[in-house]
């Protein structure tokens, strides 16, 4: 049984640090990976805000957010270890308002891995993020061993940012 992981500081706190987005030198070690240039160190509003775009049916890729970060920053890319981390944020952040009652919150089930799989990170797991994304129409394959599941066709539902 998977234990839940519990913030000392809510993530609502989290989500409204004030912060300012960086922009930084591609650190040696991610050169190969994404190039030499600049990159993005996003915040999480900046996140939350893209986070929110899809309508219901609708997904999009953590690639997606990324890119579109780093294209509206003027930057060759965003660092992928802090929008994880950001993604993590507005999910609780989203969660917790949905468990005090809240029916407009940011529909973070909508973001899926670049292959389509869910995020086992999101509260409840992908359990939960099946469910979500079950009642918007999507068809949720089965994972096998390690492979997590995935939204058959998800393609099709992905929106540009």
């Amino acid at each position: 049984m998977k234990t839940q992981l519990r913030s000392r500081i809510p993530w609502q706190e989290k989500m409204n640090r004030p912060a300012e987005p960086r922009i930084v030198p591609v650190p040696k070690k991610w050169q190969r990976q994404y190039g030499t240039g600049t990159m993005l160190i996003a915040t999480p509003k900046l996140v939350d805000a893209l986070m929110r775009k899809p309508p219901s049916g609708k997904l999009v890729t953590i690639r997606a957010i990324r890119e579109r970060l780093a294209r509206d920053h003027k930057a060759d890319s965003t660092c992928p270890l802090t929008t994880g981390i950001f993604v993590r944020v507005v999910s609780e952040a989203s969660n917790e308002h949905l468990e005090s009652g809240k029916k407009r919150v940011t529909p973070f089930w909508r973001v899926v891995r670049d292959d389509g799989s869910l995020l086992e990170k999101f509260p409840g797991g992908v359990q939960a993020q099946a469910k979500f994304l079950r009642k918007e129409g999507h068809n949720i394959l089965a994972g096998r061993g390690k492979k997590l599941p995935r939204v058959k066709d998800f393609e099709r539902s992905l929106i540009c940012l």
